[in-house]
């Protein structure tokens, strides 16, 4: 079986779950899309990942601040609002019966094309809305065990021809990437930024501790991740010394303890990067702090 960040339990409720296609609610069977469409052919779209817990959309109102902010910086009315975007979501869970431990994905692409082209003049439709709504609770092995990475020879992109903090739907270099940590024997890719510093892994974003302070990335050559901004926020709220600074290898070797963030995950702990082991305890003192104090922030988000 697979191991990471994104390993779910196996829930047989899936085998039928409806999915959203413009208006529509089809079995997943059923759920089909053109290949003229804009995402398929050419990654043109935006899409978020989001948790339902215990009925509420955990924040919600970040993930649709960076939907719609990926929207406009690639020129795409996505042609709904907010509120017509969130009861579009709810709908798609009532009718899947959902309430808790689902995870929705949300994928906007700028529609369908005349033809094969990467031309936005050619588009024929609105843009295209999907939405999948799956039973997906965090198979608890990841975080017991932790997972290892490896990084990979595949650098996180210069912001003036893709800004990595775009959650668009071309991921072809974190694929690379993630292919690379795999062949190695590792879980996950560890990405470094055009200058060499540590930046980021191929779905999920990198943290480090040393000296009771806790380290990541400037952000500048990162995915713009919910988590991410949650674990910063708490670190601040709960005086936690915590860090947005370049750093290397050099550093992430030496460090006392590591873990990702993600929407799914939440905070997965790191155990060995390049085959060096980082902390023999899971979680690391620190790591299992946040990790409570970030489940904290989802309660309270629910309450």
């Amino acid at each position: 079986m697979t191991h990471g960040t994104h390993n779910a339990l196996d829930d047989p409720r899936n085998e039928d779950v409806l999915v959203y296609i413009n208006g529509e609610l089809l079995h997943r069977n059923d759920a089909k899309i053109s290949v003229f469409d804009s995402g398929y052919l050419v990654g043109d779209g935006v899409w978020e990942g989001l948790r339902l817990h215990k009925g509420v959309l955990v924040f919600l109102q970040d993930h649709l601040d960076r939907l719609f902010q990926g929207a406009k910086a690639i020129g795409m009315d996505l042609k709904m609002s907010r509120e017509e975007i969130t009861e579009t979501i709810h709908k798609t869970l009532n009718a899947n019966s959902m309430t808790d431990d689902v995870h929705v994905r949300l994928m906007f692409t700028r529609g369908i094309k005349k033809t094969p082209s990467q031309d936005p003049r050619l588009t024929v439709s609105g843009p295209n809305l999907v939405i999948i709504a799956e039973y997906k609770k965090a198979d608890p092995e990841s975080k017991n065990k932790g997972i290892k990475l490896f990084t990979s020879t595949v650098r996180r992109g210069s912001p003036d021809y893709l800004d990595p903090r775009l959650n668009c739907h071309s991921k072809i270099h974190e694929v690379q990437a993630l292919i690379q940590a795999l062949e190695a024997g590792a879980d996950e890719a560890l990405m470094l930024d055009i200058h060499g510093f540590v930046s980021t892994c191929n779905a999920t974003n990198f943290f480090m501790v040393k000296d009771g302070q806790v380290w990541t990335s400037t952000g500048q050559y990162c995915m713009n991740g919910i988590t991410r901004k949650k674990i910063l926020e708490i670190c601040e709220s709960s005086n936690i010394p915590s860090l947005q600074k370049n750093f290397s290898l050099f550093d992430v070797y030496g460090a006392d303890e590591a873990f990702v963030t993600g929407s799914f995950g939440g905070l997965t702990p790191v155990t060995e990067i390049d085959g060096r082991v980082i902390s023999d305890t899971i979680p690391g003192n620190l790591t299992g702090k946040l990790q409570s104090l970030y489940q904290k922030a989802i309660e309270d988000e629910v309450n």
